[in-house]
């Protein structure tokens, strides 16, 4: 099986190769080279059964994320090993050795980072020292190569990855490979250049919204440069005419709004002004009862067999940092279990509070193996649920998620994945008339929901 290769990689070839004594600098390089060539064609069919669209179980997607994400740190350290090793003998190491060596080694550091955020984190500084230090390397060498890869890793991680999903986040690194070409790096400050790093110090890139310290000699600022252009016009041309262009290859059979959502991602990371909130955030510190997952949600507000002393028996406790219209930052103390991920329906109730309100995990930032960041959009103040008859179902429950804005006649309805027939209209019974919900479209999915909007009418029982 493709797991147990990965595993003698793992634990024997990268690291005997690379820590063994008696082989010459180049001559290591090419036995890893040789190695790296080998696993390739096996590293990819494990990733593709993550990222495939029948998603494996969380044992397997636990195993396949453990086993790659160990593979690039063997072959990342392997590959600095070398590159020091190459350092050391001076004019004795090849000329050509070293650019391949430092090429090699961003690939793998890019994908240790990556693999690190389809976990949410938390993102190992070292691994952004072991980068900055052989790109300084590389550049202080002229090796052309390694700017590119350099560039892949660094506008990834300025591209908010911590707000995609996984297959999106698999999306926008292969976009990101395409763009490369196109991005901007320079020492010196410039207005299209929008984000920053020291190459002196194990700093991840950052935005620059302030002016960052001029006097490093390390510091490199760079931007998307001329790829934006390029990405807007692609956005255009697939809103005009629903279809991704044959040329572009985004390596898998993702429908045209799916690959928009991504692209749009970019596009508003990359532009000149950084993201604005929609709402104002206001600082607060008070604690949340969390419910989690379509069937939590549906426990919490009364469902399922749910009471109102669910909160104490039941529910997560999180501490919010800040709060707006459109949503809340908070902190999770302790993970429990691997179910927090981006799309994950909640049922939140504030401390003091009788009343839940559903959101959905928009962000997640995972600061230690303990602690995490997340980020929640506000769905529904007033959520309610209602039962409908749904085509081939039957009475199934769903959660009524009215809409915020008074008298717009949209409502939202959460059903249970995989039961909704995309078109049908529902209809239930409350408080002694009949609602009527005419499908608009599916807002979103997660793993246990779908969430549609509907337009809402009312009439006489």
């Amino acid at each position: 099986m493709p797991y147990s290769a990965i595993r003698v990689l793992r634990f024997h070839w990268h690291e005997s190769v690379s820590l063994a004594e008696g082989f010459k600098p180049v001559e290591r390089l090419q036995l890893l080279t040789g190695i790296d060539d080998a696993a390739q064609p096996r590293v990819r069919k494990v990733a593709r059964d993550y990222f495939a669209a029948t998603r494996p179980s969380r044992y397997q997607e636990n195993l396949i994320w453990t086993q790659l994400h160990e593979y690039w740190r063997q072959s990342s350290l392997a590959w600095a090993r070398t590159i020091d090793a190459l350092l050391q003998a001076g004019k004795g190491g090849d000329a050509k050795a070293l650019p391949a060596a430092a090429v090699r080694a961003l690939r793998s550091l890019g994908q240790q980072i990556k693999w690190q955020h389809l976990r949410y984190g938390p993102i190992d500084a070292a691994v952004w020292g072991i980068i900055n230090r052989i790109y300084a390397v590389a550049e202080s060498r002229g090796i052309a190569e390694a700017r590119l890869e350099f560039l892949k890793i660094a506008m990834f991680s300025a591209s908010s990855p911590d707000g995609l999903l996984p297959f999106e986040l698999e999306l926008a690194e292969r976009l990101i490979g395409d763009f490369a070409a196109g991005f901007a790096l320079a020492a010196a400050p410039a207005r299209e250049l929008l984000y920053w790093t020291d190459l002196g110090r194990p700093m991840a890139p950052a935005r620059a919204t302030k002016k960052p310290p001029a006097a490093a000699p390390g510091l490199r600022l760079f931007g998307p440069g001329a790829a934006l252009a390029t990405l807007e016009g692609l956005i255009q041309r697939i809103e005009a005419t629903g279809q991704v262009p044959s040329g572009v290859n985004l390596g898998g059979n993702y429908e045209p709004e799916a690959a928009l959502e991504v692209m749009r991602h970019l596009a508003m990371y990359w532009a000149s002004e950084p993201p604005e909130r929609k709402y104002p955030r206001h600082s607060v510190k008070s604690r949340l009862a969390i419910a989690h997952g379509f069937e939590g949600v549906v426990e919490a507000l009364g469902g399922a067999g749910g009471s109102l002393d669910f909160n104490q028996r039941s529910a997560e406790r999180w501490t919010v940092e800040n709060v707006s219209a459109g949503g809340i930052g908070a902190i999770v103390p302790q993970i429990k279990g691997d179910w927090l991920r981006i799309g994950t329906l909640l049922a939140i109730q504030p401390d003091g509070g009788t009343n839940w309100v559903v959101g959905m995990v928009r962000r997640v930032n995972r600061v230690s193996k303990q602690e995490a960041r997340v980020g929640i959009q506000t769905l529904s103040r007033a959520p309610a649920l209602a039962k409908f008859a749904l085509r081939g179902a039957g009475d199934q429950v769903g959660v009524l998620l009215p809409s915020p804005v008074l008298g717009s006649g949209e409502t939202s309805i959460a059903l249970r994945a995989g039961l909704y027939t995309r078109g049908q209209n529902l209809e239930t019974e409350m408080h002694g008339r009949q609602h009527v919900y005419m499908a608009q479209n599916v807002a979103e999915r997660g793993d246990d929901y779908e969430v549609v909007r509907f337009r809402q009418m009312v009439r006489e029982a």
